[in-house]
């Protein structure tokens, strides 16, 4: 593009035409009546010339019909007044609507024109008529010429008639521009007075830089003003500054606005009140507090009031940094300052004692603000009714959302939400529905509210309650999508209930709403787990023909309900089968399914070879991985090859966790090697891990197995003293290896601490003690164990009614004895050879009770 400086060397036409029809040099005498100060023409004082004058004129102007002729001389007497401003507009005024016949003067292409600007603005007194005269003309010009004519044609006539390209005139069409609204206009006179180096004017800078904030063209805000700044044509001044701080602070980038004013003070400017607010803000928003609290104390230092939002600010990131103790010092300062509080820092400090836990002080601060002030607005019942619902208080929950609806304030979504969690967690079910069926007759609820209530019905198993409102929110509009239905299919396979669950998701195809992982996983899962294979299949294809983008976990879930049903085998096929043909990225979770599968099918050899495969195809195995693999190995006595894996995650850099500890102690215990199983016990310790009941059980049996109690009771006590609570296989354990040992008063006192705590005896805990009593002839005590088992309806195995028939034997209660008999058979239970022995032959050998070996 030619450079708007770049002239041409031959002379304009008009100053051409002037040569010709006067034959004179250009700086010969006008023409037209010459200024006298003596005695000035009628047209210096603005008054109408006189006839002959006039007629002179008129006669001189008509004799020619040339437009150029008209404008050259009209050029010859604004050349004649160009030290005279005032009388050069004054002529231009009186010629332009008598002798241009043409047209307007102020066309764009008037030469006339752009030589009175150019005389107007060389002398001050006379600047504001230029101002005005660049101002009707860009709002009266029609069609408008583009600001690159305008901006031409002043710069031309200044090289023309003699003047100095300054930036005063260029800036007033900036002005122009401005005050038109003509915005982009007004950027494309700047970014030409930039190509001509010459320095808007920054007030008139400054309105075009807020114009373009205005309309949220920021971007383009800043980069005109860093093309200025580059150019070093001007820095702007504090508007500027605060007019890019502004900017910034509305695009949500603090920083750069800290940048603004950093620069702002580095050019020597002298920050004012408005400068430091929004730098505190901007620090704010930051949560550089340090800064903010430096700049406010400087404020004050310099007598500068600060305002009611810069307080707020300051408030707010306290809070948000849980400096509550400081923010309510400062608003105490905010106070005594003479500056009332608003709702924005008032809900501010309440969040900040509800995040300390002190709804009490969050409920005197909401009383003092309905007692003083401000009012509480809807954010304000949000903070309380968001608290109040986590503590569980629902009282006060239904209490702010009743005034909430007393001071006319319509809740929210997330309000009635919470609100309807509070009812429908708490003991107020009822009161929560009421609520519901109020918000959704009302329009209040929406898509998320209903789904809320849907789990909730879903999950309490009102399952065609749940089925109704899908109903109800398809006929208001309100959906239902994809995550309502996959509610209703939740809780329908929680239930067993697979066909109907099938049957919804059928109703969801047909409206066109389209399954997402959830859904797929939700009922693949549902299928296996009902051992429903056909369906699962089913699914799982039309999954598949759905070209929807299935993620690992659904796979999963095939992989998992496949291991769980007993087949691993048609699991590991699916494996290498997406492996192969790399539809997902399948990863270590997948695999640790397989494992455990095998290990659960006995099946060790497969479990060794998947993990085998697992690490060749690049899958590092994690800690479950490994734990399971040493479980396995362990029960399936290969101790050699778990301590191997053991050696095996260590050089990988994994550390073994509880579970990984006490499989190896478990497997210890087992094989009766108390020693290895103590040593990683002690480990265990070294590594700053805490057992869980599941080792100390493993240990305490493994001492039972030995017959060393004294070790096992000092396991139990060490249990107690750690904070741990003995479990039904603990106390089992412990009674069992007394009673052994005979020790009947300890066994008993154990027994009796268990039902202290609430823990019942099941089958294994009774055939424990019916073993150790009938060892010692105690069969009233017998008799009381299996009453109390069937008062706490647990069923006695075959086991403990041997027991009881032998005890009535030996009593001689025959008759009893038989009664027993046809009780158990009535409960379903088939009588061994023990009990034909003491039925047939009056004989009660020795047995082991049922499930006591695994312990």
């Amino acid at each position: 593009m030619r450079s708007l400086l770049a002239f041409r060397k031959v002379r304009p036409p008009f100053l051409l035409l002037r040569c010709l029809i006067y034959n004179k040099p250009f700086c010969s005498q006008s023409r037209f009546p010459p200024l006298e100060s003596d005695n000035p023409s009628p047209l210096a004082n603005g008054s109408a010339p006189d006839d002959n004058l006039l007629s002179s004129l008129v006669a001189n102007l008509s004799t020619t019909k040339s437009e150029h002729q008209d404008e050259a001389r009209v050029i010859d007497a604004l050349l004649d007044r160009r030290n005279d401003p005032e009388s050069a507009l004054r002529f231009y005024n009186w010629a332009r609507p008598s002798t241009w016949r043409g047209g307007s003067f102020e066309a764009s292409d008037s030469s006339a024109f752009w030589l009175l600007v150019h005389i107007l603005v060389s002398s001050p007194e006379s600047h504001g008529r230029a101002r005005d005269l660049l101002q009707r003309h860009v709002s009266s010009s029609s069609p408008t010429a583009t600001p690159r004519v305008l901006v031409s044609s002043l710069v031309e006539s200044a090289k023309s008639f003699g003047f100095e390209v300054k930036s005063l005139p260029f800036s007033y069409l900036l002005n122009a521009y401005s005050k038109e609204r003509r915005t982009d206009c007004a950027v494309e006179c700047i970014e030409l007075m930039i190509e001509l180096g010459l320095a808007p004017y920054v007030r008139y800078m400054n309105s075009t830089l807020s114009a373009l904030v205005r309309r949220n063209s920021i971007s383009e805000a800043k980069e005109l003003y860093g093309k200025m700044v580059a150019t070093g044509l001007v820095a702007g001044d504090k508007a500027t500054a605060h007019l890019l701080m502004r900017a910034s602070l509305r695009e949500e980038k603090p920083e750069e606005a800290l940048e603004v004013f950093k620069e702002a003070i580095e050019r020597g400017a002298e920050p004012d009140g408005l400068l430091y607010s929004l730098a505190i803000q901007a620090c704010c928003k930051t949560l550089n507090l340090g800064l903010a609290f430096g700049l406010l104390r400087e404020m004050k230092e310099k007598k500068f009031c600060v305002s009611q939002e810069t307080y707020t600010s300051v408030i707010v990131a306290l809070v948000k940094q849980d400096k509550v103790e400081e923010a309510f010092r400062l608003k105490d300062e905010m106070v005594s300052d003479g500056i009332r509080m608003n709702v924005i820092a008032a809900t501010s400090l309440i969040k900040g004692h509800c995040k300390n836990g002190d709804l009490g002080g969050a409920l005197d601060m909401f009383r003092e603000m309905e007692k003083e002030g401000p009012s509480p607005n809807r954010v304000t019942f949000s903070v309380l009714i968001e608290w109040f619902s986590k503590n569980g208080d629902m009282e006060k929950v239904l209490e702010f959302y009743k005034k909430m609806e007393a001071l006319g304030i319509t809740p929210s979504g997330f309000q009635v939400h919470s609100v309807l969690q509070v009812c429908l967690k708490g003991k107020r079910p009822e009161q929560g529905l009421r609520l519901f069926e109020e918000y959704f007759e009302t329009g209040v609820s929406n898509i998320f509210i209903c789904n809320s209530m849907l789990s909730w019905l879903c999950k309490q198993g009102k399952i065609e309650e749940a089925k109704d409102l899908l109903r109800k929110m398809e006929s208001r509009g309100l959906g239902p999508n994809v995550v309502s239905y996959n509610n209703v299919m939740l809780a329908l396979c929680r239930k067993k209930k697979i066909d109907l669950a099938l049957t919804v998701f059928s109703e969801m195809l047909e409206k066109d709403i389209k399954p997402n992982d959830y859904t797929y996983s939700t009922l693949i899962d549902g299928c296996f787990k009902n051992r429903d294979f056909h369906n699962a299949w089913e699914v799982i294809g039309q999954m598949n023909s759905s070209n929807i983008e299935v993620n690992e976990v659904v796979y999963h879930t095939v992989i998992n309900g496949l291991c769980k049903s007993g087949q691993t085998c048609k699991a590991r096929d699916m494996l290498e089968d997406l492996m192969r043909e790399k539809r997902v990225c399948i990863g270590c979770m997948s695999y640790n399914t397989i494992i455990d599968g095998f290990i659960k099918e006995s099946n060790m050899d497969s479990a060794v070879a998947a993990y085998r495969e697992m690490c060749s195809n690049g899958i590092s195995p994690n800690v479950v991985t490994y734990t399971c693999m040493m479980d396995g190995l362990c029960k399936n006595s290969r101790m050699d090859q778990a301590l191997e894996m053991r050696k095996e995650m260590k050089s990988k850099g994994l550390k073994l966790d509880v579970p990984a500890y006490g499989t190896l102690i478990d497997g210890f215990c087992k094989k009766g090697n108390m020693k290895s199983a103590s040593a990683l016990f002690s480990e265990l310790f070294k590594e700053g891990l805490n057992p869980n009941e599941a080792v100390y059980n493993s240990l305490i049996s493994g001492f039972r197995n030995l017959g060393n109690m004294e070790a096992a009771l000092d396991l139990y006590k060490k249990m107690l003293r750690d904070g741990l609570r003995c479990d039904l296989r603990t106390y089992t354990t412990l009674v069992d290896g007394l009673l052994k040992e005979g020790n009947l008063i300890m066994a008993f006192s154990l027994y009796t601490e268990m039902q202290g705590l609430g823990i019942v005896a099941d089958e294994i805990m009774c055939s424990v003690i019916v073993n150790g009593l009938s060892k010692i002839v105690q069969f009233v005590e017998v008799v009381k164990m299996f009453e109390e088992m069937k008062k706490n309806d647990v069923t006695p195995n075959v086991f403990i009614y041997n027991a009881v028939i032998a005890g009535h034997f030996k009593e001689g209660n025959l008759d009893e004895a038989f009664r027993v008999h046809d009780e158990m058979l009535d409960k379903g239970l088939v009588p061994d050879a023990v009990t034909f022995d003491i039925l047939v032959r009056g004989k009660y050998g020795e047995s082991q009770p049922v499930g006591v070996e695994s312990l």
